[in-house]
C-alpha cells in the first residue's frame, strides 16, 4: 500500500494530517485510532505518505505516533479544518528541508493512498502556474481534505484570511486548485458507525 518515493511517479512533498475532530457521529470515539487492516486510519494514513517528505499529524497530544512523525495541535483545539491545516503548515516551515509541494489528508479514508498516487502524478504534469491540485470523486465531488499545493501558494492562501471556525472551501478559493478525478472509493471516509462495519472487509 506505501507510496514510493519515485520522483518518476510525480513529486515528493510533505503533509499535513488533519486528526483532530470531534467524532461526534461516532460518539466520541476518535476516527484516528479506529482498526483497519490489522492497522489504524491514522497509521494507514500516514504511512501511505512518510516516504514522500515530512508528515505532520494536526490533532490530540495522545494520538500514538511514530517518533519521527511531527505533532502539532490547532489553537485553540477544535477550531476547525482550516485552522489545523495552518498549525500545520507552521510546523512544517519550521522544518530544515521544505519540499515544494504540500499535500492536505483527513486521516479517515483508508484507501486515501489511491488518490495521493493520482495527484502527485497529476503534479508532476502540472504547469508552473498551477497552485494545487484538489481531489474530485467520478460524481464531481470535491474533496477538501485530499489536495496536493505547491507549499508557497498553499501559504499565502492561508495567510490571506483569518482560518479560525473558517471552512477549508474558503482557503481553496483563494488557492484555486485544478480538480483531478480520482478512482472511485479512494476518498471514501468514516463518518459513522455503519462506516466501521464497512471496514471489517477489509
Amino acid at each position: 500500500m506505501t507510496t514510493r518515493g519515485d520522483a518518476r511517479q510525480g513529486p515528493r512533498f510533505d503533509t499535513v494530517v488533519v486528526a483532530g475532530g470531534r467524532s461526534s457521529r461516532l460518539g466520541g470515539t476518535p476516527k484516528a485510532l479506529l482498526p483497519v487492516a490489522g492497522s489504524t486510519l491514522l497509521t494507514r494514513t500516514v504511512d501511505a505518505v512518510l516516504p514522500l517528505g515530512t508528515v505532520v499529524v494536526v490533532g490530540p497530544e495522545d494520538l500514538p505516533l511514530p517518533p519521527h512523525v511531527l505533532r502539532v495541535r490547532e489553537d485553540p483545539p477544535f477550531s476547525g479544518p482550516a485552522a489545523a491545516v495552518a498549525a500545520g503548515v507552521v510546523a512544517l516551515a519550521a522544518t530544515p528541508e521544505r519540499l515544494p509541494w504540500t499535500a492536505v489528508l483527513a486521516c479517515d479514508m483508508p484507501d486515501v493512498h489511491r488518490a495521493v498516487a493520482q495527484l502527485r502524478a497529476a503534479a508532476g504534469r502540472a504547469a508552473s502556474d498551477v497552485a494545487g491540485l484538489i481531489a474530485v470523486t467520478g460524481e464531481g465531488r470535491r474533496e477538501n481534505l485530499v489536495v496536493l499545493a505547491r507549499t508557497d501558494a498553499l501559504s499565502r492562501a492561508l495567510a490571506a484570511a483569518p482560518t479560525e471556525n473558517a471552512s477549508l472551501r474558503s482557503v481553496w478559493r483563494r488557492l484555486g486548485p485544478q480538480e483531478v478525478t480520482v478512482p472511485a472509493g479512494s476518498t471514501a471516509d468514516v463518518d459513522t458507525w455503519e462506516d466501521v462495519h464497512r471496514l471489517d472487509s477489509y
